[in-house]
């Protein structure tokens, strides 16, 4: 054992966290026995019920985004950190379940790159299939690095090897069981996660007053440091300048609307196939469009997990509230201590031992459950896109599933070296975002004009794809330290203000420049659009008539309504 440990972890902590694996691998053997073909491998035979699918949709999620990021996030700006859940999230999600899934399940695509090659023909389609699976590495390796962190903090090995050892045990689990392993997997780990961080809100808050003992430190806090931001812009999530960085309350509106809200936000949820293919693995068209919608419920309360307990390690963690005062504190999982150890820290204060082995098993659940979802997505589409459509066609099944398996071994060596790009960035946040913005926005772009305007062309589709991409990636090289070292800093934009701009850059080009050359290049014939476009799909192919015999509590449409009302009364409460 190192003696410079961040957390010190003793033998009962480290007995839940060993039970735990012990779960995990044990569901990999298991799943593995339900593997016969390669639609068992990656879309789980299609035979999951829509409660499970909806807790692992929202579970794949729970990675490091949403535990070290949005904790960071709170940390760092405060409650303005909500928009990425009741702005950028929920809206999207309700989107995905009734207008977007039944063209994806309907069509029985295994992938949502082989729902553009439909659509769109082999340009749009290779362009999405590499960029994706470029994509799911990055990320992947931000998931990796995370988790790899954690196992330093509690055991003070080396990075390098946290790494591997982390990596290891993801791998396991996916290539034994494939995408049932990481569903069922995911399922055990939402509830591990809620287990690890609920105790975390509640200590915290009675520890320093509850919410309004929280308001006055930040409020006390922000009053000492005049270069941060004010206790105002801390404690109300409208207009969110802490956030953007925007200095006009208008713009900062916009950029989180428009920016996050509607491109980032829906660009991620309704094209991303690591969110996607968890509805795709269900046993019906009313189970799929449920899936998103059942996995909003539980979404809209993480806040309450991940930004609260940043916010109050921003003011009851002295290492936390040193560096957000601009000191350079020494300590942290990269050496100096940064917004990223933000929860590290508050479990190390807060937590006993028994309590803290939950809290530790919670945050190694959420990295492997992100880090899983993309390693299964990108198996899929390097097996199917990629493998099968370009370099050897028509071979048997077994073929393709032990590629599969290969891609997930070789996904994880690389996630290994992407997770080095990772520990670069103090607010993991920030780079995620530039990466959502680089792939994500084209492509719902590209998407929902194809899907709701028929005349949209192939020759479009892969030049409006390609122009968008490289549009995001011109904005955040030419604003300040978005892209670290390589920026220029012509543009005044920083941190995730920079994503917004970025994503909202990449979407306009990419519509504009499709309507244009659209207009010039031959489309489709419309019989080959139906299940594709929505003026050419009859009503019966989206919708399940057994669905309507349910009562109202198990229906897409009603289900949704209710989501969206809660999540209005959250923003007007916050």
């Amino acid at each position: 054992m190192a003696s410079d440990t961040i957390i010190s972890a003793h033998v009962v902590d480290y007995l839940i966290i060993a039970l735990y694996f012990v779960f995990v691998l044990g569901i990999g053997i298991v799943a593995r026995r339900q593997v016969s073909d390669s639609v068992d491998f990656f879309l789980s035979g299609r035979s999951l019920p829509a409660w499970v699918t909806g807790l692992a949709f929202v579970s794949a999620n729970l990675g490091a985004v949403e535990i070290m990021g949005m904790s960071a996030n709170g940390a760092q700006f405060g409650l303005p950190a909500v928009h990425y859940f009741w702005v950028g999230a929920i809206p999207a999600m309700l989107f995905l379940g009734v207008v977007m899934m039944p063209f994806y399940y309907g069509s029985k695509v295994r992938s949502v790159p082989e729902f553009m090659y439909r659509r769109f023909g082999t340009g749009a389609h290779l362009v999405n299939s590499l960029s994706f699976a470029v994509a799911q590495l990055l990320i992947a390796g931000v998931n990796l690095y995370l988790l790899g962190t954690i196992i330093q903090a509690l055991l003070g090995w080396n990075l390098y090897l946290a790494l591997v050892v982390a990596a290891v045990i993801v791998l396991s689990y996916i290539t034994l069981g494939g995408l049932s392993a990481a569903i069922y997997n995911e399922v055990l780990q939402f509830f591990v996660i809620v287990a690890a961080l609920l105790p975390l809100t509640l200590l915290g808050l009675h520890k320093i007053g509850g919410w309004s003992g929280l308001k006055e430190q930040i409020a006390s806090a922000a009053a000492s440091n005049p270069d941060g931001p004010s206790a105002a812009q801390q404690l109300s999530s409208w207009p969110g300048t802490a956030l953007t960085g925007f200095s006009s309350d208008f713009l900062s509106v916009v950029g989180i609307v428009f920016g996050l809200g509607f491109v980032l936000s829906f660009g991620y949820w309704t094209t991303n196939f690591v969110e996607v293919q968890r509805a795709m693995a269900t046993s019906s068209i009313s189970a799929a469009r449920k899936t998103p919608i059942i996995g909003a419920f539980p979404k809209m309360f993480v806040p309450f997990i991940t930004i609260v307990p940043g916010m109050i390690a921003a003011v009851m963690v002295s290492e936390i509230a040193r560096t957000k005062a601009g000191e350079d504190v020494t300590g942290g999982a990269g050496g100096t201590v940064d917004y990223n150890d933000a929860l590290i820290y508050l479990m190390r204060d807060l937590l006993p031992n028994g309590l803290l082995g939950v809290a530790i098993a919670g945050l190694l659940a959420a990295f492997m459950a992100g880090m899983a979802a993309n390693i299964s997505a990108f198996n899929t589409v390097f097996s199917f896109d990629l493998w099968e459509r370009y370099v050897k066609k028509d071979r048997e099944d077994g073929y393709y599933l032990r590629i599969g398996r290969w891609a997930t071994v070789g996904a994880t060596v690389v996630a290994l070296f992407t997770a080095l790009l990772a520990s670069g960035f103090s607010n993991i946040m920030d780079y995620l975002q530039t990466l959502f913005g680089f792939f994500n926005a084209p492509l719902f772009a590209t998407f929902i004009l194809g899907m709701f305007w028929k005349r949209m062309t192939p020759t479009a589709a892969w030049i409006g794809l390609i122009a968008g991409t490289l549009s995001a990636v011109l904005v955040a090289f030419l604003s300040d330290g978005t892209l670290g070292a390589i920026s220029i800093g012509v543009l005044p934009l920083s941190g995730q203000g920079a994503s917004f701009v970025a994503a909202g850059a990449a979407f306009v080009v990419d519509i504009v420049l499709s309507v244009i050359i659209s207009l010039v290049t031959t489309p489709k014939p419309a019989s080959e659009l139906r299940g594709l476009v929505y003026s050419e799909t009859p009503k019966e192919d989206l919708v399940d008539e057994a669905e309507k015999t349910l009562p109202w509590y198990q229906r897409t449409l009603p289900l949704a309504g209710v989501a969206l009302v809660i999540v209005i009364v959250l923003n007007v409460a916050f």
